[in-house]
């Protein structure tokens, strides 16, 4: 009997071999096996499947997916005070691979777990900043390692003010979190990303989307002139000499 395949692991789950076996969306993928080499916490599988090459041959191939589960993150901002808040924590996969204090500043997010995407926004948002929110908005959905993690992650953005906070925050104490909240200028954030102060991929994602499409983005510049000879009143081209 295994963990994970026949009997519950740590987490409750079963069958954990038995994920992608069934999938038929794409001819080209036939799948042989499924092996789970750990389950500790997340999961890793390693896939064998056969594929259809552009040039018409197959091949048998093999790939090691980390499978984490779904995830969710919302931008909160305000934009009367032109601020955005959001959480610094300590991240160790970052701190090994070079950060100088393994401290990042990120958009509140966390996994869906059972909940529906903007339900764990809500629940994220509130143990992390302690913040209550209102009305939320779907942003986009991303893929954010799709070469080996099979994560995707739901984007939002939600309006927050002082009004909003209750108590708690700080993230949850049984999961280890020490999280704690900065308010920055929307305009400081940015130069942040720019200097490489904000280095968290969807925090990223989502300070350019404010800035491009979302509650910073700056109002479009009137319509040009069209080119040539101002037009008589016939609407043939007229100009003096």
């Amino acid at each position: 009997m295994t963990a994970g395949i026949d009997t519950p692991d740590r987490r409750g789950r079963t069958g954990l071999d038995r994920q992608g076996r069934d999938l038929t969306g794409n001819p080209r993928v036939r799948i042989v096996d499924v092996e789970v080499l750990s389950c500790d916490w997340y999961v890793l599988r390693k896939t064998t499947f056969d594929f259809l090459h552009s040039d018409g041959h197959w091949s048998r191939e093999q790939r090691e997916t980390h499978d984490r589960g779904d995830g969710a993150t919302v931008l909160l901002h305000n934009t009367d005070r032109r601020t955005v808040l959001l959480t610094r924590q300590f991240r160790l996969p970052a701190y090994v691979n070079g950060h100088p204090d393994g401290m990042l500043l990120e958009t509140a997010a966390g996994l869906l777990d059972d909940d529906g995407p903007e339900e764990a926004v809500r629940r994220e948002a509130a143990e992390e900043t302690g913040l209550v929110i209102g009305a939320a908005e779907r942003v986009f959905e991303v893929y954010m390692s799709p070469g080996s993690v099979t994560e995707r992650v739901h984007f939002f953005a939600a309006p927050y003010d002082t009004a909003g906070f209750s108590e708690g925050g700080g993230g949850v104490a049984a999961e280890g979190e020490d999280i704690t909240t900065v308010e920055l200028p929307f305009e400081e954030a940015l130069a942040m990303v720019r200097d490489g102060r904000i280095a968290d991929a969807k925090t990223v994602m989502l300070l350019q989307w404010a800035a491009l499409d979302g509650p910073f983005r700056r109002a479009d510049p009137p319509e040009p002139p069209p080119c040539g000879f101002p037009q008589g009143a016939g609407g043939e081209a007229s100009y003096r000499g």
